[in-house]
């Protein structure tokens, strides 16, 4: 079963964002208000978006992931990406991403 909304997880300083099969501005609606919630209560340093389950990224799945990318620069953390597969990956180097965030 396809996984349709965004899951957070808390490891250490690190908030992971496990991102549905689409990513785009249904699945992003919520995106910034849920993580601005979680690092106002837990001391996160890094975001890590989990591709893992992704087959399909838009616009907004990118402009969700700049606007995290800016508040944890301002906080001095990190972002970071994992598991994207070859199509996301496409995705992510031309619109960029890979000049601002790393792949672990």
């Amino acid at each position: 079963m396809e996984q349709k909304e965004v899951e957070y997880k808390l490891l250490g300083r690190s908030l992971v964002i496990c991102l549905p099969y689409e990513v785009d501005d249904h699945s992003c609606q919520n995106l910034k208000k849920d993580t601005d919630e979680i690092i106002k209560h837990n001391p996160v340093n890094r975001i890590i978006f989990d591709f893992t389950k992704t087959g399909f990224m838009d616009s907004a799945g990118i402009g969700a992931l700049l606007s995290r990318y800016r508040k944890m620069k301002a906080l001095g953390g990190e972002t970071v990406v994992f598991g994207e597969d070859p199509r996301i990956r496409r995705i992510l180097k031309l619109s960029g991403i890979y000049q601002i965030m790393r792949s672990i």
